[in-house]
């Protein structure tokens, strides 16, 4: 074991006080009063804007925060939350066509004989393979028809034309974002465009996109051991909550996802209460919020969408799932966590500091370093936000040693987190990297402009975001291993493991 340097120690001790004083100056100067300068904007159809004027560059970054991701589908639609991501910019009634109204009826027969192909296809083993091919084939021409109307990119180009840069959308289980930056002379370019997505959208060349979702679904899942192995470790975990289901969807609902389905989930999910807008850059506010009345304020309200009820009932028992696969051994380990609402939150993220973030951490240097056991092992204090998720230790074993190995590795470490306080350096260490990263996170517009929606998003009031350092700061020793007990029990836990075919046999 190595030795414990107290004169190393107090070195970095006092380092650490030192950034964190720096950082604390920076944050009292340049942060705290943020949270009065930003202008939130509610219009009559329920949707919310945030706007906070920066005008060190001619750049504005905008943000569409959308509240519906993978937890929002059923059994059927998997995997439909991220096929918007890949529709997001393919345009609307008016851009992206050289003909909408010939389009509209080539991409109607592509829908036919889509639908055609499905029904026979849900006849499952009394399916005629003979017809499904003559259907496939029929729906692939019909597809292909619809093409010859795209303009292709039309609306990406546009963006870039004007100057535009970071353009592209991301999903996850608890949302959906789109986001690029502009030349600030161009806000009213991105009002049209943007507010047009949601009010006129086409879902042009979506059977295109759907075989692009699928191939990436066995590229990430299906042919990657690692994907996988945490398909099958969520589904283990989650008895209930769809959180157990993985963000790309299955593949047999993929196959299935209609136009029309993709159609009605975008009318009962993107409507004006389930959207926030990030706008952070070089603006006017009074100038924006005529715009944002101007072409945001004319999408219709519709209803507001129904959350997801379904709540993870409490753990029973300790749950071990093996997966068989020639690869590299791999080890996931998992503790059903609360939200990201919860009050202790920020003692969790502080835990996953301590044992699994960087080279630093704990378990980097028992099980890297120090035993050589491991070629990589991490710590993630959520995978998800909104809705009670899971705490998860991910290793991977050093040729010649075991999952086993390293699997004992971490508990002896969680094991001692609960038993044994952290010293103060530690725990100083701990804040000090936690408000670095905050800060980090607010350094350029966008990223602002993502932290505010997630905070509007999450907390239901922006506000939550600068308070972020009070909450790191606020945390305590003792919280440490209260926290620490309360989650990491055997009860509580979820092992998923890759093991070679010949062991699983055995």
């Amino acid at each position: 074991m190595k030795k414990y340097n107290p004169i190393q120690a107090n070195r970095f001790g006092f380092i650490a006080t030192v950034i964190l004083a720096l950082l604390s100056s920076v944050y009292g100067q340049g942060y705290l009063q943020m949270e009065n300068e930003v202008t939130k904007h509610t219009l009559g159809n329920g949707l919310r804007v945030l706007i906070l004027e920066r005008h060190d560059v001619p750049v504005v970054s905008f943000v569409t925060w959308a509240n519906v991701g993978a937890v929002n589908e059923v059994k059927g639609i998997t995997g439909i939350s991220h096929l918007f991501e890949h529709m997001a910019f393919k345009g609307t009634r008016t851009i992206g066509t050289n003909d909408l109204e010939a389009e509209l009826q080539a991409m109607a027969k592509a829908d036919e004989a889509f639908v055609a192909w499905r029904d026979e296809y849900a006849r499952g083993d009394l399916a005629d393979s003979t017809k499904l091919e003559q259907l496939q084939a029929a729906h692939r021409q019909a597809v292909e028809e619809a093409k010859k109307y795209v303009v292709s990119n039309e609306f990406a180009k546009a963006i870039e034309t004007a100057g535009g840069v970071g353009m592209n959308a991301g999903t996850s289980y608890d949302q959906t974002v789109y986001f690029f930056s502009l030349p600030s002379n161009k806000v009213e370019l991105w009002m049209s465009l943007e507010s047009d997505r949601f009010l006129n959208p086409v879902l042009r060349e979506f059977f295109t996109e759907k075989e692009v979702v699928m191939e990436e679904r066995r590229r990430t899942r299906e042919n990657q051991p690692v994907g996988k192995l945490l398909e099958e470790f969520l589904a283990a975990a989650y008895k209930a909550h769809p959180y157990g289901e993985p963000v790309v969807g299955h593949m047999s609902d993929l196959k299935a996802i209609s136009r029309q389905d993709a159609e009605a989930y975008f009318r009962q999910h993107y409507t004006p209460h389930n959207l926030v807008l990030g706008i952070v850059g070089d603006v006017n506010t009074p100038e924006v919020l005529e715009l944002l009345d101007t072409y945001w304020g004319r999408l219709p309200e519709g209803d507001k969408p129904r959350p997801v009820f379904t709540r993870e009932p409490a753990q029973l028992g300790y749950k071990r799932i093996e997966v068989e696969d020639a690869m590299q051994p791999i080890v996931i380990i998992g503790y059903h966590r609360p939200n990201a609402l919860h009050k202790d939150s920020a003692v969790l993220d502080a835990i996953t500091d301590v044992l699994g973030q960087g080279r630093t951490s704990r378990l980097y240097k028992t099980m890297i370093k120090e035993k050589k056991i491991a070629v990589a092992v991490n710590a993630i204090s959520g995978l998800t936000e909104k809705y009670s998720g899971l705490f998860v230790f991910l290793a991977v074993p050093a040729q010649g040693h075991t999952t086993d190995e390293c699997e004992a590795a971490i508990y002896e470490e969680i094991d001692k987190i609960i038993k044994e306080p952290l010293t103060a350096e530690e725990l100083t260490a701990v804040k000090t990297r936690a408000k670095a990263n905050f800060l980090r996170g607010l350094d350029s517009n966008q990223g602002l402009a993502l932290q505010l929606c997630r905070a509007e998003t999450l907390f239901g009031d922006y506000r939550e975001m600068f308070h972020e350092v009070e909450k790191i700061e606020a945390i305590k020793e003792n919280d440490i291993r209260r926290v620490a007990e309360e989650i990491f029990s055997k009860r509580n836990r979820t092992v998923a493991v890759i093991v070679p075919p010949a062991e699983a046999d055995q």
